[in-house]
């Protein structure tokens, strides 16, 4: 897929959902409602004398801030792509996917974006800047906190997009994906918020942690570079494995012509 042929899909579905301006203020309002509700929550807990181990108001707030960027971008590409696999296979329409000369993975990943994430990403990003302005953090940590910012956007949509592919084998996966976002509302906390085993779980098995935690921990200076190598490592082990599984899908399903 060329840069040329994004430009061409984004553009004409942002055209397309501008038709429906009154939707990207009613969900500026929604982002902004869910993430001061939550600061105000953990600004209770440590008001009231809890504190995350480890984690001091400012730094619990860039793991808030990390959380609801990804929350923006997913809303903004995962969400209006990959919940589309669903439709492609219930109508058959996954066949022209197929047929056109750009692969298909990519395709049904980056077809569309959606305006209604960018709230989600601009507040995220002034949260962001406001937790590191009061940690003092020097420019080096915010710059070598980039990369893994970007390895936790892939590994999240490897995520999505395993569950979204096993509709080739049961189309009706949305609660499947309802899950999905259950899960993933864990890596609004510092991992050092649940206990041991479940913190062994989000880390080994599902790896939540390297989604917020890690590279808060990163940013804030707690963990080395080498950190940077091993969720390198994840991001591309689950990159694979996705596509890997897409392919085998892909064996099992029967177009509409046949």
């Amino acid at each position: 897929m060329t840069l040329r042929t994004l430009w061409v899909f984004w553009t004409s579905s942002i055209a397309a959902e501008m038709e429906y301006r009154i939707n990207f203020l009613t969900s500026s309002i929604n982002s902004a409602g869910n993430l001061f509700g939550t600061m105000y929550m953990i600004w209770l807990l440590y008001r009231k004398g809890y504190s995350f181990s480890g984690w001091s108001w400012h730094q619990s707030l860039l793991i808030l801030a990390l959380f609801h960027l990804l929350g923006g971008l997913a809303n903004a590409l995962l969400s209006p792509n990959l919940a589309r696999i669903v439709h492609h296979v219930q109508r058959g329409t996954l066949d022209f996917v197929l047929l056109k000369p750009i692969d298909a993975q990519l395709q049904v990943s980056l077809r569309n974006f959606s305006l209604w994430g960018v709230p989600n990403v601009l507040m995220a990003l002034a949260l962001l800047i406001y937790a590191s302005l009061n940690l003092n953090l020097s420019w080096i940590n915010c710059l070598l906190g980039i990369l893994p910012v970007i390895l936790s956007a892939i590994i999240l949509y490897c995520l999505w997009f395993a569950v979204a592919t096993t509709t080739i084998w049961f189309t009706k996966i949305w609660n499947a994906t309802e899950v999905l976002r259950a899960f993933t509302d864990v890596a609004q906390f510092p991992m050092t918020a649940y206990p041991s085993i479940f913190q062994f779980v989000f880390t080994f098995i599902l790896p939540l942690a390297f989604l917020t935690t890690v590279p808060a921990e990163i940013i804030r200076g707690t963990r080395g570079p080498d950190f940077i190598l091993i969720q390198a490592a994840i991001a591309a082990a689950l990159l694979i494995a996705t596509r890997l599984f897409w392919k085998f899908a892909l064996r099992s399903y029967t177009s509409a012509s046949s």
